[in-house]
């Protein structure tokens, strides 16, 4: 019966998930595969709202996405190069994303016209993006070595402050603070005071190139990704910003660059948990205070997995660079699950 045996697959089956446990060849599960929201490689994600997600890839284009509704909501066309970070600001229509072209273009979700501010002053490729607490000023960071505070309304640049070798990678808000967070390419992470502008304290440098920051809705920590190689490298680290500098775990088990790592919506009676993707097309889901992976999800055809974000306590998205955006579920069942259920 060998011979006869079909060899085709569904794309549903192109995954496989594992806990760490050791049960592996978990029941692969119908993926539904919803119309695809972009052309080309997806470089970012981020949640918007309790039910739309946006993205921005190499095809240059800012998409809404219904992520409940699997349904395409809208396009954003006016970068001339990949878009490389998408943010929105909490409780308004309003999205941002850099790009490659060294601009950062404003939308509204409510009109159908294009960009409603352009914010032009990086000389390179801008990688940082990150609106205040109050959606009323904008921080980016560039490969020029530069980072820019910007306020929204006028779109001004009110500062800039370049630091030789600081080629950004990514920046976050501290949740309710005046402080933001950056990664580099020169492997450190830099803690800035949106006030004076000026960098209030450096965490001791990596051994890798820092990829991604987060920082935990409490505003207590930060997990920063890395590069690398082979294994060697390719960890998160997870820090206390209450005093700077402290690292307290670092959560190691990706074979190549985990290029994101984000905290995970609390769910009661659950541990605290992170999630990380990586260059390996898995993504981990790890107990944030032990450092234990609690499971796997292995995107075999994604290609690199590059951006995450939590869409509620059981639902997260992934971007991936060859299969588009997938929806991924996490079953707080008997023991810890994350399955595919969804794909666009």
């Amino acid at each position: 019966m060998g011979k006869l045996q079909s060899k085709i697959r569904r794309r549903s089956d192109l995954y496989r998930a594992s806990r760490e446990d050791g049960t592996d060849n978990v029941p692969v599960q119908q993926v539904v595969q919803y119309d695809p929201a972009h052309t080309d490689a997806i470089n970012c994600v981020t949640t918007i709202s309790s039910d739309l997600c946006a993205s921005g890839g190499s095809d240059q284009v800012v998409v809404v996405y219904d992520w409940r509704a699997g349904r395409l909501c809208q396009s954003f066309h006016g970068h001339s190069r990949e878009v490389t970070k998408v943010k929105g600001v909490p409780g308004t229509s309003l999205i941002f994303s850099a790009s490659r072209d060294k601009t950062v273009l404003m939308w509204d979700m409510n009109s159908g016209d294009g960009p409603l501010k352009e914010f032009c002053g990086h000389e390179l490729v801008v990688n940082g993006l990150a609106i205040s607490p109050d959606g009323s000023r904008m921080c980016t960071g560039s490969r020029d070595n530069s980072m820019c505070l910007w306020d929204i309304e006028s779109g001004e640049c009110l500062q800039k402050n370049t630091i030789s070798r600081n080629l950004v990678t990514h920046v976050c808000w501290v949740p309710g603070g005046t402080s933001i967070v950056q990664t580099s390419e020169d492997k450190t992470i830099k803690v800035w005071d949106s006030r004076s502008w000026q960098v209030t304290n450096t965490f001791p440098a990596k051994q890798y190139i820092q990829t991604h920051c987060d920082v935990s809705s409490n505003s207590n920590y930060l997990l920063s990704s890395s590069n690398g190689f082979g294994g060697q490298g390719c960890e998160a680290t997870l820090w206390d910003l209450r005093q700077p500098g402290c690292k307290m775990v670092e959560y190691r088990g990706h074979l190549q660059t985990t290029a994101c790592g984000i905290f995970l919506p609390s769910s009661h009676g659950s541990p605290a948990m992170v999630a990380t993707s990586s260059h390996d097309c898995s993504v981990k889901i790890w107990d944030q205070n032990t450092a234990v992976c609690l499971c796997t999800l292995t995107l075999s055809s994604a290609g690199p997995l590059v951006s995450l974000t939590p869409c509620d306590v059981s639902s997260l998205i992934c971007a991936s660079f060859n299969t588009g955006l997938h929806l991924l579920h996490l079953s707080h069942g008997a023991g810890l699950d994350l399955k595919e259920v969804a794909r666009f």
